[in-house]
């Protein structure tokens, strides 16, 4: 996946991407390559119900927050499927515009 390589470089550096991301996880929110940009943050601008870019178990997802702590963020898709809590520092950015 060349995008997730580029997305994070480009987050990393504080740039805003727009990527076109494949899959269903997120159907109903986003589809299947359609256009979604993501900007760099902070835990202090993800809210529940955002969709963010993750480090989750040795890939990257672009999921959607179903909760917070201030050490952590749980994710999930679209479709009602929790996949757990990842640290703060796992968070790649956030979802500005779909």
């Amino acid at each position: 996946m060349s995008w997730v390589s580029d997305a994070v470089d480009a987050l990393r550096a504080g740039h805003t991407v727009t990527v076109r991301p494949r899959g269903h996880s997120m159907r109903g929110r986003i589809e299947d390559g359609q256009a979604v940009t993501l900007a760099p943050t902070s835990p202090d601008e993800v809210g529940v119900g955002d969709v963010i870019l993750v480090r989750w178990k040795g890939n990257v997802l672009l999921h959607r927050v179903y909760a917070l702590d201030p050490e952590r963020v749980q994710i999930g898709n679209n479709l009602g499927k929790v996949n757990g809590w990842v640290a703060w520092g796992d968070v790649l950015g956030r979802a500005v515009d779909v």
